[in-house]
């Protein structure tokens, strides 16, 4: 159990603005983690192994990409108690991102909307913070799974973007467990369009390529993942998984952040522009993983994300075909103790 509970921190972070909240937590995970702070947020790692796409994964609770897009922060997240973490999304180029101000709350409907748009530092400062961690040394290399989450430029133009693409996975592939590829995100202009069908099929067909040659140079194979939207109809999922299946990716990433607002109507910030998460997305994102796990057959891995906020919604991802699933909103609205809530439910629900 931490020395701190969440629920003393969580009114001092939502009285800040909520970009200053995630900034000032981050430094403090950077600063604390690997040193006796770290017990003020540390959990154990609940035991639940599942080997899915040729990993073992400790557990089958892990922490969604975007949350340490710099890579800051793994050791201290792996304290939480997380089977695996994904960090990014990482572009070639350092970038800023949209203008602020590019985060909101919707408190009364547990939910989040960002426009951040893959503000990083870059693929060098993101391998460096990677290679620094202590879970990535030999000894320790076992105690979580990494995903590393890859993404274009924002002055990439879109025909090009299969170039950034590959540079990044160049650089991630010797030091990820697996590599995502985000073609969902709704705040790099154009980046949806990738999910399309021709150019998702160019976009696998040259990253299939490319991981044959890495896994010829390196001398293992680094699954891969590709991160798909919640905001795709019946017929849209069947042409991903077909792709997915045609050029044997690894598995599926579902679900990004929506452009719908439906469930949001009416709350303050809620016209607001960018992607929305948290418990509104639960209902969508379980409905597209559905709708992969019949398309794609029952062996094909899917990490379930969009909207767990409490045990109970976790084992909704799993019913609906998810294999292991992520948090991010809920992380921020419930604190650490929710990775050991879902890690628990999940874990009794069988």
């Amino acid at each position: 159990m931490p020395l701190f509970p969440y629920a003393l921190a969580r009114p001092f972070l939502f009285g800040l603005d909520p970009e200053t909240a995630h900034d000032l937590t981050m430094t403090s995970l950077a600063r604390t983690q690997g040193t006796p702070f770290s017990a003020a947020y540390g959990h154990a790692q609940v035991s639940d192994p599942i080997k899915l796409a040729g990993l073992k994964f400790p557990n089958r609770v892990g922490l969604a990409a975007g949350l340490d897009k710099n890579a800051r922060c793994i050791d201290g997240l792996a304290a939480m108690g997380f089977g695996f973490v994904e960090v990014g999304t990482v572009t070639p180029r350092a970038q800023p991102g949209n203008p602020k101000p590019r985060m909101f709350r919707l408190t009364e409907a547990n939910a989040l909307i960002n426009r951040l748009g893959f503000n990083n530092d870059g693929l060098a400062a993101f391998l460096a913070n990677v290679q620094k961690s202590s879970v990535r040394q030999p000894a320790t290399k076992n105690a979580l799974l990494l995903g590393l989450n890859i993404g274009k430029n924002a002055a990439t133009p879109i025909e090009n973007a299969v170039d950034d693409y590959l540079l990044c996975l160049d650089g991630v592939y010797p030091h990820a467990d697996y590599v995502t590829v985000n073609i969902s995100s709704p705040n790099t202009k154009n980046l949806r369009a990738l999910q399309s069908d021709e150019a998702l099929d160019a976009l696998l067909g040259r990253i299939a390529e490319r991981r044959e040659a890495l896994a010829r140079q390196h001398g293992k194979r680094v699954p891969i993942f590709v991160k798909i939207a919640p905001d795709l109809d019946e017929a849209q999922v069947e042409v991903i998984a077909a792709t997915l299946l045609r050029h044997a990716m690894d598995g599926v990433v579902a679900t990004n952040t929506t452009l719908s607002r439906d469930a949001v109507k009416g709350l303050r910030h809620a016209e607001q522009a960018g992607g929305l998460s948290g418990a509104p997305v639960l209902a969508a994102s379980n409905r597209v993983i559905a709708q992969l796990r019949a398309a794609l057959g029952k062996g094909f891995p899917i990490i379930g994300v969009g909207g767990v906020m409490s045990g109970a919604d976790a084992v909704s991802k799993i019913k609906a075909g998810a294999d292991v699933v992520q948090i991010y909103t809920g992380l921020i609205y419930k604190g650490p103790a929710l990775v050991a809530e879902a890690a628990n439910s999940i874990k009794n629900s069988r």
